[in-house]
This record gives C-alpha cells, sequence and structure tokens, in this order.
C-alpha cells in the first residue's frame, strides 16, 4: 500500500490544533491573580474562589470583631472541621505593634486602614480588602441616668467618660468627631480597646464612653445607645489581609475570602456590622 504526505493545508490544521492544546494547558495552570498595592479592594471586587480552610490559622483581630469571630469560629467548626483556628483580640494599633515584632500570626483584621497601613509600608501583608463598615455610638448605663443625648453633652462638667486611647481606632474617630463638633471631651482614662472602655460602663466606673454600635449591642442589657446622627459618622472601615510571614498562606487566604462573602461575613451581619 503506498503512502502519500499531508498537504499543506492537513499541516496546519495539526498545527493550530497543537496550539489549542497549549493554550488550554496554559490557562489551566496558571494561578488566580494577585492584587498589588496598597489600596484595598472592596467585596465586589474580591476572588469568587478560594482554597479550602484546613490547618492551623492564627488571626489577629480588633477587639470589636470578638463577639463576631467567635460566632464563625462555631460555624466553622461544622463547615470546616480540618481547620484550627486561634484568635488575638486587642486594639488594631496593639496588634500592629505585635506583628511587626515578629508575632506568628496568618492573618490580621484591623479596625481601620491607618493601622494597615503600617503593615502595608513596612511589607509585612498583602494587599487588604475591605470586608466590613460599622459606626459610632455613645454607651450610657441602663436608663441614661444623667440624661445623655449627644456627643456634645459628654463634655459637660460632672460626667466620668472613658474614652480609647490615641491609636486606637474608636478613640481617632471619635476625636475626628470632636474636631468636626468644636467639642473638647476630658476623659477620665483612655481605654487600650473598645471591649475596656465598654466595660467601664457596665461596672459603674464611667457614665459614658464612645464604642461602636456593634458593641452596644453585644453589651445587651447592661448598657443603653445614644445614637450619633449618620452626617457626623467618619468612614468606618475594616480591611483585612494576609501576614506574608503566614506558614499557612493559602488556608490565611481562604479565611480572608470567607471575611468577604463566606461563614464569618454571614456572622459579620449577624452581630450587626454593615457590608463592605
Amino acid at each position: 500500500m503506498s503512502t502519500r504526505p499531508f498537504g499543506r493545508a492537513a499541516i496546519a490544521v495539526v498545527a493550530l490544533l497543537a496550539m489549542g492544546a497549549c493554550s488550554s494547558s496554559s490557562k489551566s495552570s496558571t494561578s488566580a491573580p494577585t492584587t498589588v498595592g496598597a489600596t484595598p479592594t472592596t467585596a465586589a471586587a474580591a476572588t469568587t474562589t478560594a482554597p479550602a480552610l484546613n490547618g492551623s490559622l492564627t488571626v489577629f483581630a480588633a477587639s470589636s470583631l470578638t463577639g463576631a469571630f467567635n460566632a464563625a469560629k462555631t460555624t466553622l467548626a461544622t463547615s470546616a472541621p480540618s481547620l484550627g483556628l486561634t484568635f488575638s483580640f486587642a486594639g488594631s494599633n496593639t496588634l500592629v505593634t505585635q506583628i511587626e515584632q515578629g508575632a506568628p500570626v496568618d492573618v490580621f483584621a484591623s479596625a481601620d486602614m491607618a493601622n494597615m497601613n503600617k503593615l502595608i509600608g513596612a511589607g509585612l501583608v498583602d494587599a487588604p480588602v475591605i470586608f466590613a463598615r460599622n459606626k459610632l455610638e455613645i454607651a450610657v448605663a441602663p436608663g441614661n441616668p444623667r440624661g445623655i443625648t449627644s456627643l456634645q453633652d459628654l463634655a459637660k462638667p460632672g460626667l466620668t467618660v472613658v474614652l480609647e486611647a490615641t491609636g486606637v481606632p474608636a478613640g481617632d474617630y471619635t476625636r475626628q468627631v470632636e474636631t468636626q463638633l468644636g467639642v473638647d471631651i476630658t476623659p477620665k482614662s483612655l481605654a487600650p480597646d473598645v471591649k475596656t472602655a465598654i466595660t467601664a460602663v457596665t461596672s459603674g466606673e464611667a457614665d459614658a464612653t464612645v464604642v461602636y454600635v456593634t458593641d452596644v449591642a453585644a453589651a445587651g442589657s447592661k448598657v443603653v445607645g445614644v445614637t450619633i446622627p449618620d452626617n457626623l459618622q467618619p468612614a468606618i472601615t475594616y480591611p483585612i489581609a494576609v501576614v506574608k510571614a503566614s506558614h499557612n498562606h493559602a488556608t490565611a487566604a481562604a479565611f480572608v475570602q470567607s471575611a468577604v462573602s463566606g461563614d464569618v461575613q454571614e456572622a459579620l451581619i449577624a452581630q450587626g456590622f454593615l457590608a463592605p
């Protein structure tokens, strides 16, 4: 039986098929793009796929996230049983200092961009993403015995007020509102985080403090909230990022994704946080 070499047309078809196969193989092996830069993305811009949550993970998170993150941990115990999750809650500025000093941590969730920017500038975290928002609220004793109706009232003599220290996001946000109103509140003391500040009111040590609406809600009947009008509210955003020194980078990225649009995000909404 005789054979003939392929014609030019046949050779061209074979070449095109080979090129298509190479192109398909290349696309399937390309990793998901990584966001670069100091500007955080939003939930809408975040990647929609993430690796599975497994292995051990240490998360440093702002004190105001305590209730929501602990609630998420309970849910994740079912949905991601192979995940070993450890939380450390404190003022965002305190956590930044610990990360700068080399504390072993995989994910950092801050209550403001100012503290996150310190780690971005030091090259210690990946590009952050905004995962929640919040509002300020005045917390007073049940029944509001001192008749506090506004933030301006906190500057009146005779009131014992506790605010958060400089560098603690809630305290810095409050001072922004003070400047906007031309009000000068003289606190009895400065707390290291919002949980300590609200405890000063629930224990009777202080007549009032300024925390987040989620902290007032978490305190239940122990306090009453006094609303701060929306036109005075600063833009309170929560960024979250993978720490570059993480030993479980894939799971850290998966946790960040969950904070944006998974079990963690659902827990945040249930606790009164606003979507990003």
